[in-house]
């Protein structure tokens, strides 16, 4: 459970963003969408691949 502590003299959008923050941070909704569909452990494995060689390709590119 999310628990945010309203300051004084604080408006209800600073809140309200926090809790956003701290509600982006935990990952939920990415797990709720995740679980909505089954991906076999391949094409999992396969993307995670795929995910690492387009990082190294634009570290590489950087670093020049």
């Amino acid at each position: 459970m999310i628990i945010i502590n309203i300051k004084e003299n604080e408006s209800i959008d600073k809140a309200l963003k926090r809790f956003k923050k701290k509600f982006d941070k935990t990952g939920a909704v990415r797990e709720l969408r995740a679980r909505q569909a089954f991906t076999k452990p391949s094409v999992k494995r396969r993307d995670q691949v795929i995910k690492a060689a387009y990082k190294q390709k634009l570290q590489n590119e950087f670093m020049k």
